[in-house]
């Protein structure tokens, strides 16, 4: 039997007949992917000018990069704030996934939607927003204010997480445990938690990545020292094409796909 003519699923599907979506899903990781492709060559060129493919080879602009005192500041900042939202964002997502999951209310599914609005919003409205109000308490470009507008995006997203991981645990079990006296903290702690470590670790660097990628609001609400990488790279777009953007676009692509990649080998193996 050849390949096409295997089933592909437990309804009985061939390859075959699945061959139109193999194609489409072809089609649209090249599209997403040769950007990166071209982006990733451009860093190394010695020219002035963003330049694919390089004339001349070199590691200039990644040199410029960590030498400049400008671009640091940045990065610090950007990883200060994606550890602070990582932190706050996770243990508050876990937490208001756990009670709406557990609670069993009929308008948990509302709240659930509802917590979940700023990813549904455009960020720009919330940037907006977040903007105006931070002006009204003097939050703006300060790292405080920061976090908490990019913890309103994480959030969800952790919850989205936990939740997923929620459905495929056995309740029970924390359930037998509070029949056996522990407390329902206790029991979530000893029983639940270790069953879904994982997608509290995942969901954790994607909050992580959340804020480290993060542009948008980090254009309104941040500026001067506390002013945050992608800021600085979409100022320097906008002033002036500077290949240091390359470089560090090449940077960013790898820290973001080692934490993706950490998430699947820090993953239960199959057996």
């Amino acid at each position: 039997m050849r390949w096409w003519q295997k089933p592909a699923s437990d309804t009985q599907i061939t390859h075959g007949n699945r061959l139109w979506l193999y194609i489409l899903a072809t089609i649209i990781m090249m599209l997403l992917v040769i950007p990166t492709f071209i982006v990733i060559p451009m860093s190394f060129s010695d020219s002035q000018y963003l330049e694919f493919p390089p004339s001349n080879w070199s590691i200039r602009w990644y040199d410029v990069y960590l030498e400049s005192p400008k671009w640091m500041q940045a990065t610090v900042t950007s990883i200060q704030v994606g550890i602070l939202t990582m932190l706050l964002a996770t243990p508050l997502g876990t937490m208001a996934a756990y009670a709406l999951y557990v609670s069993g209310h009929r308008a948990a599914r509302a709240i659930f939607v509802c917590l979940i609005t700023p990813m549904i919003v455009p960020v720009i409205l919330i940037a907006i927003g977040t903007f105006y109000a931070y002006g009204r308490v003097g939050l703006n470009n300060t790292i405080t204010g920061l976090v908490m507008a990019h913890t309103v995006l994480a959030a969800p997203l952790v919850m989205i997480v936990i939740t997923s991981a929620l459905r495929n645990y056995d309740l029970n079990q924390e359930r037998v445990a509070r029949s056996l006296g522990a407390t329902r903290v206790k029991a979530f702690f000893v029983i639940t938690l270790p069953q879904i470590k994982f997608s509290i670790v995942t969901a954790a660097l994607l909050s992580f990545l959340t804020s480290f990628d993060e542009v948008i609001i980090a254009i309104f609400v941040s500026g001067g020292s506390n002013a945050t990488l992608t800021k600085h790279m979409f100022s320097a777009l906008r002033d002036f094409i500077d290949p240091t953007i390359a470089a560090i676009s090449t940077i960013m692509i790898l820290v973001s796909t080692t934490l993706l990649l950490a998430t699947q080998f820090l993953g239960p193996r199959q057996k």
